[in-house]
């Protein structure tokens, strides 16, 4: 793994004990701690996960251009142990030079005296500000966040060497909405975890925002789930996709992000680059089959930016990839694949449009709705028109309109409407090799071998007519 900044890599550094933490089967605690003794400052990250695997370290290549000899020697501090061992073991690993050139130096171990622990720790001496570490380091828990790891809780500790001696402490735990059950599945915690990011406006707020979430009606969120088949090449993946759409008429937060959507991407359950295969992904989408127009999908490094042609000012959309083995950790390495995010992608929207009458709706059908106001006025004029009781009576039971009181126009002409429009979304949510001829209007679920208005004539037969339309 190539290092091109220090940012990186404590980034990689801290990622690596978020593994090690996951592997564990107990709660445990990550604890990243920057003690600044200008101009130097010392990183300890640390995790009482499983013990550390030395080879994840070796893997590491130190980028020469990037991360300059004045600000980083290449030298690492390890220390590491599992619950089985009966010592803490000591490593200096220098990662100057070439793989085959690098050392690996076991220093005198330390006892454990029968206690039964696990964990490592990590530490490093670097030449730079503490504001150049603590955004981006800032910025990967708030991320973490969306993946809701039930097992790891973790913090960040800033202390100064200066004449004021603060320490500053964030501990990154999510103060939750939707409390999640401990068993919950990997795609239901990133569901929560992705509308926590949305109601905190991507975390930055302890708490959801009132303004712009009064209603969580305001919020729209649904999953789609690709898996690949397991076999002796590949590993068997699984591309789990989130999206949230957000409605706000009048918000002021949501003005700033305009027709933009941000992709977040993490791979193995940590925050990743874009990969080539879900940008190709993203921009095969037919887009226009869920009423939206793509202008760009960019590569923005740790996200991918989608900007839209014509979006609502009032809808934000919001949206997650999380690519993953089905065993972790895999035998070998991969690369994401373009299909699997593209069919996890196109099932999180599918699902949206399931769910929600009216979102997502294609171009075609939003064309189509736009004139059942006027069909549907001459529908309701051919019902009020006519004399023929029966007729009248047959239409009132198939609109579902109450037959005690005299019905308006408009009321008619509204139910028609409605029945037009879900017709049309209906056919609308169906994969398009499988759209057939839509279904009839005015569908009668009763037995067809029994005349509905017969029926009700026969139950009012010798009284006066109790439903009527106006003239």
């Amino acid at each position: 793994m190539d290092i091109s900044s220090v940012q990186k890599l404590c980034i990689d550094l801290i990622s690596s004990a978020v593994q090690r933490c996951r592997l564990s089967e107990d709660l445990c605690r990550l604890s990243v701690v920057l003690k600044s003794s200008p101009p130097i400052i010392r990183v300890s990250i640390s995790d009482t996960g499983t013990g550390s695997c030395l080879e994840e370290f070796q893997d590491l290549k130190c980028n020469r251009e990037g991360i300059g000899t004045e600000k980083w020697d290449g030298l690492l501090s390890i220390k590491t142990t599992s619950i089985s061992d009966n010592k803490i073991y000591h490593y200096h690993l220098n990662l100057r030079g070439s793989v085959s050139a690098r050392r690996l130096t076991r220093l005198p171990s330390i006892l454990k005296n029968d206690a039964k622990f696990s964990g490592t720790e990590v530490c490093l001496s670097i030449s730079e500000t503490i504001d150049a570490l603590l955004n981006d380091i800032k910025h990967y828990f708030q991320k973490m966040l969306i993946l809701k790891i039930p097992s790891v809780a973790a913090e960040l500790v800033i202390e100064r060497g200066d004449a004021s001696g603060l320490r500053c402490q964030n501990v990154f735990l999510p103060n939750e909405c939707s409390p999640l059950n401990f068993s919950s599945s990997n795609v239901e915690r990133l569901k929560s975890g992705l509308e926590e990011y949305v109601l905190k406006h991507r975390n930055s707020l302890n708490n959801k925002c009132d303004s712009c979430f009064c209603s969580r009606e305001k919020l729209k969120i649904s999953s789609g789930v690709a898996r690949s088949m397991e076999s002796h090449r590949s590993p068997g993946l699984i591309v789990e996709a989130v999206i949230a759409i957000s409605e706000h008429s009048e918000s002021l937060c949501f003005r700033s992000s305009g027709n933009k959507t941000e992709v977040l991407h993490f791979k193995d359950f940590s925050p990743s680059s874009v990969s080539i295969a879900s940008l190709n992904a993203l921009t095969s989408i037919d887009w226009r089959s869920y009423g939206l127009m793509l202008v760009s999908a960019v590569d923005q490094v740790d996200h991918a930016l989608i900007e839209w042609e014509s979006l609502p000012p009032y809808l934000h959309i919001d949206m997650v990839i999380h690519c993953y083995h089905k065993q972790f950790p895999g035998k070998c390495k991969y690369q994401p694949d373009r299909h699997l995010i593209k069919k996890g992608v196109k099932l999180a929207l599918d699902d949206l449009k399931e769910k929600h009458t009216g979102l997502l709706l294609s171009a075609h059908a939003v064309k189509i709705c736009s004139y059942a106001p006027d069909l549907a006025s001459s529908i309701a004029g051919i019902i009020l028109s006519s004399n023929d009781v029966k007729f009248r009576s047959k239409c009132s039971l198939l609109l579902e309109l109450s037959q005690s009181q005299e019905i308006g126009k408009q009321t008619v002409e509204d139910r028609i409407k409605e029945k037009i429009i879900s017709v049309i979304e209906t056919n609308d949510r169906k994969p398009e090799k499988i759209k057939e001829a839509a279904p009839f209007l005015f569908e009668d679920d009763r037995p067809q071998d029994l005349d509905p208005a017969d029926l009700y004539l026969e139950e009012h037969e010798g009284g006066d007519d109790v439903f009527s339309f106006p003239d």
